[in-house]
């Protein structure tokens, strides 16, 4: 109130601003009381002292402008009646958006920025120092709520969470003061928005200090960031509310506005009826003469020291109270502001020449006879020069550009708040660049100097993933670890790629192990010298049975057939060497083809024995005839055509489905086995199947002779072998199927090793042991001696 007396006494000395106009003023107090400000509102159209209902009168024109009022809620009710007659209405402090709505309030201006650029800068601050758990009080009125729900809006668009929302009571209950209060304590939010006026807040500051509710960093409003000293924050009491940042209007130097309140004085003021109220509180006296009464009776009561008696003498330079602060005149910047606004728009009214007016004709309003509406008209146009010496202007909303100053509540050295500017909000500023903050001089809860946190859950550590906790908002979240072959970065999991798994912390794809059966490790070792065993065992029955050709017993059983099922044999048993080490296309073709070509040789061999044996012990008589028709080179035939077949049947699965060496990442979780394609499989299986028909065949013609009379019937070990054969290998599919990796392959090597070792064990085995321990039995006599006369014959190969 005061900085607007004083801008008008300025402007009337100022004989360019309104030569032959002198500005008056009318003051009225709205008591913060909606009925009151419009009958205010009222009588100031009406040109009356006070409301007078149904009163018909004409405008009185002498009335130019509204400066106020303070709050919005009364400036809306004010701006209604007031835009109905089109008097220009300024308010100094007024800021909820409704207000900019010029088809609602036509004629409403302010000097105050929007709430919805404040509302903006505290978006911008928690995203600035990433707080994602934040709470919002706001007050009960206009004000409170359309800046809060702004705020909640723009702030849940950066994935931020709102903890809680409440509101401030404005009718001072106390009752809704400790339910809002037990709502702070309880929540994890560190972060705690309040859009409020002083007078509505003090009273839940306090109960939180009386309730000890500490580690809270508080984002001030503009209506109360400034007020520390309206609630008198006790130097015991600065570690509940160091680190609170706030918003504040601009501070200026109004020349001459401090001097002037030094002067304030109820002797020179007779006619200002708040100058003695106010002299009481600034020098915590009294003018009442019943004062003198009542002190006596204080003093009688207790130890308090008795108020004195005012004598209107008293200095107020030496107060050093706030009203006389400079630090404090960033509200008195908006009035100064709006006062020059109006007399702006006076100045280009009475500057006009009729011809060149902007009313109907090229006319100008009558300067000492003008219509609202006419002053209105100048007021959407006018510029004017803040106390900062910048130019200024209203927007197509009745606006001013936002800007704010950032402040910091601090503890000084004597252990009082001080605030601290430690940023800057200019809304003409490019975009990204409208705020600016000093965080070096920044001062947190108790003094620290790390930005605080306030998360309704830490992040979660890279290798594990969030997952919403029922019921509670996104930023509320558990941690679990991702599944195998997967990674994060703490939020969510990705997978690995096709040749990649993770590591042990699931925060990096490494690449994974690849895996075959080598001849390094112990499985590929043991399989390794059974291969090389049963090799060994081959070639020395080979070469027992070169030294022992010219016996019975080996050319008994047809040498020649016995010299190629040991080949066979020592060549399934080296093809066994070829599933083991690092598999190539090359190992691959080799390790088919010789298990193909092996196991056929040898079961044809054995075929064309079971044969020979059947023919010779079926008849009554030996038919020489029979015999002599099948002869060796019906044996090779035979050997040959069979062999054929296998080749033909290798070569074409070769060319149609080519084999080559693939990487699997699915048989095993983590690893890439290297393994021959699937062609690969399908020609085992094409081989298996022709050898499964050889030696069903086979064990036919052994079955059929396995109770032929004779000292040495080798049809029963024929049989033996083949029985072991068809079990290895009847066993050998359900394990492939239920076998991955190396161990796949280990199976089909034990199979190949299994079979060989039966069929050379039951074959050559019992011969080796007559050749070497029993050759008594190893002559004519001996191989013939308990055959029964019909199966007497001798065998020439």
């Amino acid at each position: 109130m005061q900085g607007m007396i004083f801008a008008i006494n300025e402007i009337n000395r100022d004989p360019a601003l309104l030569p032959n106009i002198t500005l008056g003023y009318a003051i009225y107090d709205t008591c913060y009381n909606i009925p009151r400000a419009t009958e205010d509102a009222f009588a100031m159209v009406s040109g009356q002292q006070k409301f007078t209902p149904n009163y018909q009168c004409q405008l009185n024109s002498s009335l130019a402008a509204v400066i106020g009022a303070s709050t919005s809620t009364i400036s809306t009710a004010m701006a209604t009646i007031l835009g109905i007659y089109r008097y220009p209405q300024i308010s100094y402090f007024s800021s909820v958006p409704r207000l900019s709505d010029k088809e609602e309030f036509p004629s409403f201006f302010r000097t105050m920025p929007s709430d919805m650029f404040q509302s903006k800068v505290f978006v911008l601050l928690v995203k600035r120092f990433g707080w994602k758990w934040v709470g919002i009080l706001a007050d009960d009125i206009d004000y409170g709520i359309q800046a809060a729900q702004m705020f909640r809006e723009e702030v849940e668009k950066l994935g931020v969470c709102i903890a809680f929302s409440e509101t401030i009571p404005t009718d001072n209950s106390k009752e809704k003061y400790l339910q809002v209060v037990d709502v702070i304590k309880m929540s994890s939010a560190k972060i705690i928005v309040a859009f409020s006026c002083d007078t509505n807040i003090v009273p839940l500051l306090e109960e939180i200090v009386r309730q000890n509710i500490t580690n809270r960093t508080w984002l001030a409003s503009e209506g109360w960031s400034t007020s520390g000293p309206l609630f008198i924050i006790k130097k015991e009491h600065t570690k509940y509310w160091t680190g609170t940042m706030g918003l504040t209007l601009p501070l200026c130097d109004i020349e001459g506005l401090q001097e002037f309140l030094f002067q304030t004085n109820p002797f020179t003021a007779v006619h200002d009826i708040y100058i003695p109220e106010l002299w009481e509180e600034v020098f915590s006296c009294s003018w009442s003469a019943v004062i003198q009464e009542e002190n006596k009776f204080k003093s009688n009561m207790s130890q308090s020291a008795p108020k004195k008696i005012c004598t209107g003498l008293e200095d107020m330079r030496a107060a050093n109270h706030s009203y006389t602060d400079d630090s404090n005149f960033r509200v008195s910047c908006n009035v100064n502001n709006a006062v020059y606004a109006v007399v702006y728009a006076l100045h280009d009214l009475q500057s006009c020449e009729n011809g060149t007016g902007p009313f109907e004709n090229g006319t100008c309003a009558n300067t000492h006879d003008f219509e609202p509406w006419q002053l209105l008209h100048y007021m959407k146009k006018v510029r004017f020069l803040n106390q900062s010496g910048n130019e200024r202007y209203f927007d197509e909303n009745g606006d001013v550009s936002a800007i704010y100053d950032v402040i910091n509540w601090q503890v000084t050295s004597d252990g009082i708040i001080k605030f601290v500017k430690v940023g800057r909000y200019d809304a003409r500023a490019p975009p990204g660049q409208e705020l600016t903050i000093r965080e070096q001089d920044l001062i947190w809860n108790a003094g620290e100097l790390e930005v605080p946190s306030s998360v309704c859950s830490e992040n979660c550590h890279p290798g594990t993933r969030k997952i919403v906790q029922q019921g509670q908002p996104i930023c509320c979240f558990d941690c679990i670890p991702c599944a195998d072959g997967e990674i994060s970065n703490g939020t969510e999991c990705f997978q690995c790629p096709a040749d990649y798994w993770s590591n042990q912390k699931k925060d990096k794809c490494v690449p994974k192990e690849v895996e075959f059966l080598s001849f390094e490790e112990p499985l590929g070792i043991v399989l390794t010298f059974f291969s090389i065993l049963g090799t060994t065992i081959s070639v020395a029955i080979l070469v027992i049975f070169i030294m022992f050709m010219n016996t019975p017993i080996v050319r008994a059983n047809n040498y020649e057939l016995s010299f190629l099922l040991l080949f066979s044999l020592t060549l399934c048993f080296l093809t066994s060497l070829t599933f083991i080490g690092k598999p190539s296309v090359e190992f691959c073709v080799i390790r088919h083809l010789g298990f193909g070509i092996g196991f056929s040789l040898s079961l044809s061999c054995i075929l064309v024995k079971t044969i020979v044996v059947v023919l010779a012990f079926t008849v009554k008589m030996p038919n020489q005839n029979v015999l002599k028709r099948f002869r060796p080179k019906h044996h090779r035939m035979i050997v040959a055509a069979s062999m054929l077949i296998q080749i033909g049947i290798c070569i074409g699965f070769m060319f149609s489905l080519p084999l080559s060496v693939k990487k699997n990442t699915m048989a095993v979780v983590g690893k890439i086995i290297l393994e021959c394609s699937k062609g690969s499989q399908n020609a085992l299986f094409g081989v298996l199947g022709y050898v499964g028909l050889l030696a069903v065949l086979c064990f036919i013609f052994a079955f059929l002779a396995r109770k032929l009379p004779n000292n040495y019937n080798e049809a029963k070990f024929i049989t033996f072998s083949l029985l072991i054969f068809f079990a290895v290998w009847i066993s050998f599919i359900p394990a492939y199927f239920s076998s991955k990796g190396k161990y796949l392959v280990a199976i089909e090597i034990f199979a190949i090793l299994s079979s060989s070792f039966g069929l050379l064990a039951c074959i050559f085995f019992p011969k080796c042991y007559v050749v070497l321990l029993r050759p008594e039995l190893n002559t004519k006599h001996g191989l013939m001696g308990r055959a029964s006369p019909a199966a007497k014959f001798t065998y020439k190969a």
